[in-house]
């Protein structure tokens, strides 16, 4: 994955200057070294490293500090601000109203993924209720009106084009024009990828600029640009002034440093992150959850989002775990909903502590372990998938048939009923928590809802197992990942599923996101 070898060096910097026992200004300025070469390494610019090499030694001076500071929390914080700053550029990205049109030109070198950006782009508003279409003004690469008009198709994204039309800019106005008459909303215009030196290719970007007159313009950067992406950024920013940035192909094994070199260059925010080829594969991007992933702090809020966009079926499920129940049937069924939800090492970058876990791991090692798992529940009569697993206990031979059953072994059959168990009390004590909390808010009512919210928050940070993996319900999870990985290295998140849908349940009393605090792992994770 795409920086996620920065991560894990920037993170065993800190991790062994912390753990020193001899924690003096020497080892602080060997952590910052380490750090910076890590970055240098990674693509970063020059300039950008050796201004954070500064600052991180500006805010801990070893002189001036005070015994009783916590010199390993100072320099935790310290670390996580600076790499914040850098990839936060202060300016708030287009927000689209609904109602209007909001037309989206894109802009790019060739080879960036432009159009399957838009697409993904068009896909994620139209999924947040937006009225969205698709333009090609792409007319200089053979194929790219096909390939946007078969991805349109698949998404179900209503499109518009010309084979005969060789002027992107006649192109783009005649399909701008016949969707704002449509009433449509999110109008994405595609265009050509051009270098910096094509100065023909520039000039027609501003000539499509002119014709369309674009509420955004957003720059596609391939991750893997390394050190030519600031002179190119600065480039099209110049020449097109775009307001946003996504990156793409994060999936990858480059270095993206780059990347973050383009954000800082030309001050401008980094709306989305593009982590695969999946329609799906397209993540909102914020700059502390950005830093917590890339630390192995996880991205709980990120996760939700994930979750919900997914819309899976989870009422039966919630429906138990509010009785405080959790059924062997409700454990298939969770199985299942991870195996919707993409590759596993992807959810591992958003849960806390889990990307370290999941190393020497692949995607395709840890879906068969789901399936053999799965294979184990279907082997199951009903009786046996909707008891409390006690019936497992007192008729041992049932395990035996699954076994033989589902092609899997009886160590395997005891795993999950193990893991059953496990969560089946994790299950009882959210039930009761769940009703608590209900009581709570009906006792309170006039009181207004700020203060509800500060309740309920209060209530949620109290519920077992909330802090310990950076507040996004994950309980237990190094138990959780024995399932896959025999202990060490897995992927198995069953537990923390139940309580993303849990919180989707309760009504967006957290607007949205996840646990109090959730987008800022990074104040637990500064411990």
């Amino acid at each position: 994955m795409v920086l996620q070898d920065l991560g894990r060096r920037i993170n065993a910097a800190v991790n062994d200057l912390t753990r020193s026992s001899n924690l003096d200004e020497k080892a602080f300025d060997g952590m910052i070294k380490e750090i910076c070469t890590a970055l240098l390494e990674a693509d970063v610019n020059v300039k950008l490293v050796g201004n954070l090499r500064k600052s991180i030694k500006a805010s801990v001076n070893f002189k001036d500090l005070e015994p009783s500071v916590n010199k390993k929390r100072l320099i935790q914080k310290s670390v996580f601000d600076e790499l914040v700053k850098l990839v936060d550029p202060h300016a708030e990205p287009f927000k689209p109203k609904k109602g209007k049109p909001n037309v989206i030109m894109f802009v790019g070198l060739q080879g960036a993924g432009k159009t399957t950006t838009c697409t993904k782009l068009a896909r994620h508003y139209q999924s947040r209720g937006f009225k969205a279409c698709l333009v090609c003004a792409d007319t200089f690469r053979a194929g790219a009106f096909d390939q946007l008009k078969q991805n349109a198709t698949k998404a179900k994204i209503p499109y518009y084009g010309s084979l005969t039309q060789t002027d992107p800019a006649v192109v783009a106005k005649e399909g701008v024009d016949k969707f704002k008459k449509e009433r449509f909303e999110i109008i994405i215009v595609d265009t050509s990828g051009r270098h910096r030196q094509e100065d023909a290719l520039f000039q027609e970007m501003k000539d499509i600029q002119d014709a369309v007159k674009p509420d955004q313009t957003i720059m596609v950067l391939d991750s893997s640009i390394g050190q030519q992406a600031e002179a190119q950024s600065k480039a099209f920013k110049e020449a097109a002034d775009f307001g946003a940035i996504i990156i793409t192909k994060t999936d990858g094994s480059a270095s993206g440093g780059g990347a973050i070199s383009a954000v800082a260059a030309t001050r401008t925010p980094i709306v989305f992150i593009g982590t695969g080829e999946h329609m799906l594969d397209l993540e909102r991007f914020a700059p502390q959850q950005f830093v917590n992933k890339l630390l192995g702090m996880g991205d709980m809020q990120g996760l939700v989002e994930h979750v919900q966009s997914l819309k899976l079926d989870q009422k039966d499920t919630m429906k138990h775990i509010a009785e405080g129940v959790f059924t062997i049937r409700d454990l298939r069924d969770q199985l299942s909903n991870i195996m919707k939800m993409g590759p596993l090492s992807k959810m591992a970058g958003m849960i806390p502590g889990m990307s370290g876990m999941m190393q020497g791991m692949d995607d395709e090692e840890g879906s068969l372990k789901l399936k053999r798992m799965i294979y184990i529940c279907d082997s199951m009569t009903t009786k046996e998938l909707d008891c409390d697993g006690k019936l497992f206990i007192e008729q041992p031979t049932r395990m035996t048939r699954i076994a033989r059953g589902s092609g899997t072994s009886v160590r395997e059959v005891e795993d999950i009923l193990t893991q059953h168990k496990m969560m089946a009390g994790m299950a009882k004590k959210m039930g009761g928590n769940m009703k608590n909390m209900q009581r709570a808010q009906s006792a309170m009512g006039g009181a207004n809802k700020q203060q509800q919210m500060a309740a309920m928050q209060k209530r949620l940070a109290s519920m077992g197992g909330a802090g310990g993996a950076g507040g996004g319900g994950m309980p237990d999870l190094s138990s959780m990942m024995k399932m896959f990985g025999g202990g060490g290295g897995g992927g198995g998140m069953p537990g923390g599923m139940d309580m993303q849908a849990m919180m989707q349940q309760m009504g967006g009393m957290m607007g949205g996101g996840g646990m109090p605090g959730g987008s800022g792992g990074a104040g637990r994770g500064r411990r």
